[in-house]
């Protein structure tokens, strides 16, 4: 077997630690070509399409691949930004703001953001982290609640690099964080914030990404964690559960996936006389394709097609500052027993300090949800 090319292993040299944060994916470019290239690893991953590979091998590159690039590189064009693609700068400021958080508390652990499909990939990103002699990795997707089709397809990279190198990492992974109180109370904060800004419409509509609905019935835990997620943060708003519509959206093909469908719920209110919704998808921690152009652009214009007058769009939490606080506390609460703290005694007791609030900050949001 044909191991990839590491450093010499270095006696005495102190276990480096670090968090790759993971997020989906996105083409390098708005353009047919690189859409194409991300499609084909994305689409081509059974844990997103299970369809027997004999079966969908030739629909993927005989039909979808050669139709399907040049439209979707329309849509990516639509919220393409200077910097690039919004989702992959929200992850890599995301992983920035999170390395300054543990820094100040007094942690010495490398921060890296990586994509499950496209650039920066997972290998690289790993590879990187094994020359700079780290041991030790904390695996923290950007998906809060669970699914087969992402948190664990992440999982399925790691473990097909760890069999190609010859000294594996000490691993510990993140699988869910849907009912995290400061993540419910960064996606309150933020639907707060809108209502502030923009009044409060007559329905809060929470759109999570959908899957097909037979991965429910086979055992995939994410049905029932998006509407544990939407009830905590319907009772952190305080509003009364007929307030609050949750639906799935993105639907892809023709199988039956979870339901309501975002869209035709959204139309729906509309036709029975809903005029001001707001919509916000807690799913996404980062502002992509999905939430930009389907929910900003594609859903808002079919509501105001029917007659609804008033449609808010809540962003993702992006760089909220309750988030990244969030992501601090998942972190500490996993980075448990490695010792990351840089060694003297005044990063020690801020340590101390900052686990002890920290944590009684969650067990106080905790005991209101």
């Amino acid at each position: 077997m044909a191991f990839r090319p590491e450093p010499a292993y270095q006696h005495g040299r102190k276990a480096g630690t670090a968090i790759v944060l993971c997020n989906l994916g996105t083409p390098d470019a708005p353009t047919p070509e690189a859409v194409r290239s991300y499609l084909r690893e994305f689409l081509g991953d059974p844990r997103v399409v299970e369809i027997p590979p004999m079966l969908w091998k030739p629909i993927l590159h005989g039909i979808i691949l050669r139709t399907r690039p040049a439209v979707s590189a329309k849509k990516y064009a639509s919220i393409w930004t200077p910097e690039g693609s919004p989702l992959l700068t929200w992850t890599l400021r995301q992983a920035e703001l999170l390395s300054q958080w543990l820094q100040e508390r007094g942690h010495d652990v490398e921060v890296r953001a990586a994509m499950r499909y496209g650039k920066p990939g997972l290998d690289a990103t790993l590879d990187a982290l094994k020359a700079d002699g780290v041991q030790r990795i904390l695996v923290l997707p950007a998906y809060p609640q669970y699914s087969g089709t992402t948190t664990a397809s992440v999982l399925d990279k790691i473990f097909q690099w760890s069999a190609e190198v010859r000294s594996v990492p000490e691993w510990r992974f993140v699988n869910r964080y849907h009912d995290h109180p400061l993540y419910i109370e960064a996606l309150a904060r933020s639907v707060r914030r809108h209502w502030e800004a923009n009044g409060q419409g007559e329905r809060l509509v929470l759109s999570f990404h959908g899957v097909p609905e037979r991965t429910h019935t086979l055992g995939d835990p994410y049905h029932c964690e998006c509407r544990k997620t939407a009830r905590l943060l319907t009772e952190a708003l305080g509003l009364p559960p007929d307030r609050v519509l949750m639906t799935f959206q993105s639907r892809f093909g023709k199988a039956k996936w979870l339901e309501p469908y975002t869209e035709p719920s959204v139309v729906a209110l509309a036709q029975q006389g809903v005029r001001h919704i707001d919509v916000m998808c807690p799913g996404f921690t980062s502002d992509c394709l999905e939430t930009l152009e389907e929910i900003n652009m594609e859903v808002r214009h079919a509501f105001t097609e029917v007659g609804g007058e008033r449609y808010g769009y809540i962003p993702c939490l992006n760089d909220d500052a309750t988030w990244i606080e969030a992501l601090g506390d998942i972190s500490l609460q996993h980075l448990a027993g490695w010792n990351t703290l840089k060694g003297n005694a005044e990063a020690a007791r801020g340590e101390q300090e900052a686990l002890a609030a920290s944590a009684a900050r969650a067990r106080t949001l905790g005991a209101t949800q």
